[in-house]
């Protein structure tokens, strides 16, 4: 069910495949255009007409497009007789079918209690006035015990995330110190990143269970041109994935924030215009996760299903992501090679730099920093400043030269090379 207004998208379509990745067997699909009523989210009219569609096919759920308040979900499944589910709560629920390492099951935790916290007020004054349909019983809590019961479970995740990450954290240090480069896979869900992870990696990771088959970061050595560089695989995008669902999958998000070049996959099978929409949600949310500026390689993927001529139509409308284009099937192997080396001569790419900064009690952890994130090819000390010349990537030496900076250092000399 999606009720919008008549300039939004329909998007009934990627609501029915995700019912259908959550394992539900879709009955039937419903518009309404009409602005958001208060009390029902759709019309009175469509609400009688919903509730009839569920006698009469024995619907078990009504699942809503919309964000779905859960005064409204109330008022709904007292009219209906069946339990009310929003966009948040289906992709909630395929994320939790997903999950298969403990990170991603606390990941999922966390956006769930994160949700009842915002939303505890109302439904516990929903719960203390009768019985819900879908609904747990939480009339046995006042607000302030009930909110200060998920408060203490969500720091309890909290403190067991941030031990994760703090072990991310150390294994990404010490790979970076043993000369390791780093791609991250992105792109929209179902657009072939665990197909194109296995064929890089020749691995077998599952790519058959439809949507969101990644949830937890997956890393492993390829081979580019005979040099050894880090391939991470990650959760897939999706149009609207709620701001709760983004934080909680932040530590996973972040292999791609501290990659090297981010490498973008886009369904070049899609019509045009979702073809286009799909870019514009992947591009959003990696500037939202803040991996903007980033070295961006887009991948056109699933070109076996479709002609030279529509392959060209894609490639003329990706243009203005002033990206490189490679076009490639992950399925079939078609211009991996020429992915690979593209991939190599952006990573091969450096910035040869030498700046100095004054010696104060804050030169020392700066420089460390320094030598955890570039080559550092030579270091040298004065009586009142440090020389330090690095290699880096071209996004690495200007985080390095605007910390410099800051510390009142002087830039000397900056100069672009590849690395022999």
């Amino acid at each position: 069910m999606q009720r919008r207004l008549r300039h939004e998208p329909n998007t009934l379509n990627e609501l029915e495949t995700l019912a259908k990745a959550a394992g539900y067997e879709v009955v039937e699909v419903v518009e309404q255009i009409r602005r958001a009523d208060p009390r029902f989210q759709i019309g009175r009219g469509k609400v009688k007409s919903l509730a009839q569609s569920v006698k009469d096919k024995k619907a078990e759920r009504i699942i809503f497009d919309n964000t779905v308040k859960p005064v409204q979900a109330y008022n709904l499944a007292k009219e209906t007789g069946v339990q009310i589910i929003d966009r948040f709560s289906l992709i909630l629920e395929i994320f939790a079918s997903r999950a298969s390492t403990a990170e991603a099951k606390l990941q999922i935790q966390l956006a769930r209690l994160r949700y009842e916290l915002a939303h505890a007020k109302e439904k516990v004054r929903l719960a203390r006035m009768e019985e819900q349909p879908g609904f747990g019983g939480l009339g046995v809590y006042e607000v302030d015990v009930y909110k200060l019961a998920i408060q203490r479970q969500v720091h309890t995740i909290r403190k067991k995330l941030y031990r994760i990450r703090g072990r991310r954290i150390l294994h990404r240090k010490q790979r970076h110190k043993r000369g390791f480069s780093a791609v991250s896979l992105a792109g929209y869900t179902y657009a072939g990143k665990s197909t194109l992870f296995n064929t890089l990696s020749e691995e077998a990771q599952p790519t058959n269970l439809g949507l969101f088959t990644t949830l937890s970061t997956t890393t492993r050595a390829i081979s580019l041109t005979g040099n050894q560089v880090l391939l991470t695989d990650t959760v897939g995008f999706i149009d609207r994935l709620p701001i709760t669902l983004i934080e909680a999958f932040q530590a996973t998000l972040e292999e791609t924030i501290f990659s090297d070049v981010i490498l973008l996959i886009v369904d070049a099978s899609d019509p045009l215009k979702e073809m286009q929409r799909k870019l514009t949600v992947s591009l959003d949310t990696l500037r939202t996760i803040g991996a903007h500026g980033i070295p961006l390689l887009i991948a056109l993927n699933k070109i076996d299903l479709i002609s030279e001529n529509e392959i060209r139509r894609r490639l003329i409308h990706l243009k203005s992501t002033n990206a490189r284009i490679i076009t490639i099937s992950a399925l079939r192997g078609d211009n991996i090679e020429t992915l690979k080396q593209e991939l190599w001569r952006i990573l091969n790419t450096q910035n040869h730099v030498v700046i100095t900064v004054p010696i104060t009690n804050k030169v020392h952890s700066f420089l460390s920093w320094v030598f955890d994130i570039s080559k550092v090819k030579k270091l040298e000390y004065t009586s009142s400043c440090a020389r330090i010349e690095f290699d880096a990537p071209p996004i690495i030496a200007d985080k390095i030269i605007g910390r410099a900076k800051q510390l009142e250092g002087t830039l000397l000399a900056v100069s672009s090379c590849n690395e022999g």
